[in-house]
């Protein structure tokens, strides 16, 4: 039989997507109702036909066999609509019922007209057929054709009685049960689209979870990227920044026949690589700076001056580091002081690399609710507003810097003009951390 509401609980689509356990425990309920009034629907045709049948071989008859056959061809009609619905509705064939809806229902109906015309025993299996007419046909249509089975209901009553004047009941029952049957298919119809409702709105939530993850998902692999380009840069960029810078100290040196020089250059290079593979497999597995490890921020500061002096002194430049600490050092969270340090580390690296500065300050303020930090060069300074506009941002330096203060709440802040040097300022609240 054609795929239809009464046939089908809502559940069985055949070509909806798979539902997880939560759907189903929110379809379990209405899913349930309309198995029951399928699974009764099918057997009160049964049990009908049955009587019927059982009625018309006891009262024997030239033509009782030929009614027999009639019904036996109306029950495989009705079982091999409903098996192949059945079928169809769980995926297990790929045919189509649907199209021969209305082909299903008129020999249905035609095999039971010709049984009502050869006793009125049959009158009965009209109840279970209103629900098919119901439910296969546009309503006014539904309608009409109940009425007119309800007559030839009513007329065979009538015939069967052999009164002049039909009964009373005998049409008082068929219209009662008529229009019982009506309103019970129009209740199960809303109770039909109450059910499909839930469904569409339970596959819509899913859809809506499984978006909402994969959006999750990838906002996850998009700040995962944007943490390591971060660590890159302010850290291996910068190292291997270094090595270069001292790679060609040390070339220059071997040339010039200083080989004490290069030596410790090369010394230098290989400090500096092990410091960036310490610091590369550190943010790989996400954990803080080795420099913090063990250490305070301050003490990470002063090393990374000294760091920068032997850098700066190795690529033969004179710069002078220095930290300076103002107020009583707190216990800072892990978030700002890996925040802190590296914010100085990537300072430093452009003022030993482009500032050409004699002497660098890193003032470290403890001021109670917040703490700032200012990184000072009298090198040769720039035009902040032409080098944003160059860099389309001010370069990924420094928008990594602002990303990584921004996340902390804190603020940022660079000042400089050619000739004056350069002060970056970095201001961090301490509060409900």
């Amino acid at each position: 039989m054609p795929a239809t509401p009464l046939l089908r609980s809502p559940d069985r689509t055949g070509g909806s997507p798979q539902r997880g356990p939560l759907d189903a425990v929110e379809n379990a309920s209405s899913a349930a109702i309309l198995k029951v009034l399928r699974v009764t629907l099918h057997t009160g045709f049964a049990v009908l036909l049955g009587v019927a049948l059982v009625r018309i071989l006891l009262a024997g008859g030239p033509l009782r066999w030929l009614w027999t056959a009639v019904a036996v061809v109306l029950a495989g009609v009705y079982l091999a609509g409903t098996v192949l619905e059945k079928r169809h509705a769980e995926g297990r064939t790929s045919m189509d019922p649907r199209r021969f809806a209305l082909l299903w229902l008129v020999l249905v109906t035609g095999l039971w007209a010709v049984l009502l015309a050869g006793s009125a025993d049959f009158a009965w299996l009209a109840f279970p057929i209103f629900f098919l007419h119901l439910h296969l046909l546009p309503r006014g249509r539904a309608l009409l054709t109940i009425a007119l089975m309800t007559v030839a209901v009513i007329a065979s009553q009538w015939v069967a009685s052999g009164a002049p004047v039909p009964h009373v009941a005998a049409v008082v029952g068929p219209a009662l049960g008529a229009i019982f049957a009506v309103i019970t298919g129009l209740a199960y119809a809303a109770l039909y689209r109450e059910a499909l409702n839930q469904r569409r709105a339970a596959d819509e939530l899913r859809r809506t979870r499984e978006e909402l993850a994969r959006s999750q998902h990838e906002a996850g692999v998009l700040a995962e990227r944007e943490r390591l380009a971060r660590e890159i840069h302010d850290t291996l960029a910068q190292g291997l920044s270094s090595i270069v810078l001292l790679g060609r100290a040390a070339e220059q040196s071997l040339a010039g026949g200083d080989s004490t020089a290069a030596a410790s250059q090369l010394e230098l290079v290989q400090r500096t690589a092990a410091e960036n593979l310490a610091e590369a497999r550190s943010f790989v597995r996400g954990l803080s700076s080795p420099q913090l490890e063990g250490s305070t921020l301050v003490d990470a500061l002063r090393r990374l001056c000294a760091a920068t002096e032997t850098g700066a002194a190795a690529a033969g430049l004179p710069l002078r580091c220095r930290v300076e600490v103002d107020g009583d050092p707190l216990e800072l969270p892990q978030p700002v002081r890996v925040t802190l340090l590296r914010a100085a580390q990537a300072s430093l690296a452009n003022v030993r690399e482009h500032a050409g500065a004699r002497t660098a300050v890193v003032t470290l303020a403890f001021l109670g609710t917040e703490v700032t930090m200012d990184i000072y060069d009298d090198g040769a300074g720039f035009d902040p507003d032409a080098a944003a506009a160059a860099a389309h941002g001010g370069g990924f330096g420094v928008r990594s810097l602002r990303e990584r203060v921004a996340a902390l709440n804190g603020s940022l802040e660079l000042e400089s003009a050619p000739g004056e040097g350069t002060v970056v300022a970095i201001r961090l609240p301490l509060e409900d951390r």
